[in-house]
């Protein structure tokens, strides 16, 4: 059962800006890599569900998180359909993302007033997962659907639109500044921000100054 509200989740992500999105099998490494981004100012965070008994790296991760991150947000991410959105959300997902638009996970979610954003390419898609509830829309991939210039033109002529990029979004300053500047929600970022060496070294401390930097870079383009 979520701890959070949808209001809650949604004003979390537009606050933060960043979402980190990850997934390995090993729930300890999972345990340091939520901490690292915790502690680098991260209170939204996506687990994807990637591998054979994910869910059970999950159930995991988010009892431990429950206790010692309190104020994290954690969701599940890679959720095609409708019974596997159920069963993330009884191990305690405050948001299900989706990698495209499936209408019965949308149902399942309202049911529970849990936050759901599929991943969108075209306005039509935007347009029918704001009808079906989604506050936040997924756009996936980012970069290939035309990055910033997508999604400025989107807002366009709909700025009620909120937005959050995934795939090909950088951690640094002008890869930010351009999202932002085209009027992005937030931005969900995954192997740019929790790197192959990152993991294959362990080096979490660097993980946690890497996310420090990146949020501190959207507090600045925000102005706060």
């Amino acid at each position: 059962m979520a701890r959070f509200s949808r209001v809650e989740v949604i004003l979390a992500m537009k606050q933060t800006g960043i979402v980190p999105v990850f997934y390995h099998p090993d729930p300890a490494l999972c345990y340091d890599v939520v901490k690292a981004c915790f502690d680098g100012g991260i209170r939204v965070f996506e687990f994807t569900n990637r591998g054979d008994f994910a869910h059970e790296v999950f159930s995991d991760l988010s009892k431990k998180a429950m206790v010692d991150f309190p104020e994290l947000i954690l969701g599940a991410g890679s959720v095609v359909d409708a019974p596997t959105a159920v069963l993330y959300m009884q191990m305690g997902a405050a948001f299900i993302v989706s990698p495209a638009l499936y209408e019965d996970v949308a149902v399942v979610c309202n049911r529970r007033k849990v936050p759901w954003s599929p991943g969108c390419g075209t306005v039509t898609e935007i347009s029918r997962a704001e009808e079906l509830g989604a506050e936040v829309v997924k756009v996936f991939p980012a970069a290939q659907l035309g990055g910033p210039k997508f999604v400025s033109a989107v807002r366009g002529p709909r700025p009620w639109t909120s937005i959050m990029p995934t795939g090909g979004v950088e951690p640094n300053e002008d890869n930010l500044r351009a999202w932002f500047d085209a009027g992005v929600a937030c931005v969900g970022i995954g192997s740019k921000l929790i790197t192959k060496q990152i993991i294959s070294n362990k080096d979490f401390k660097q993980l946690e100054e890497t996310v420090r930097h990146a949020v501190g870079i959207v507090k600045k383009i925000k102005g706060r």
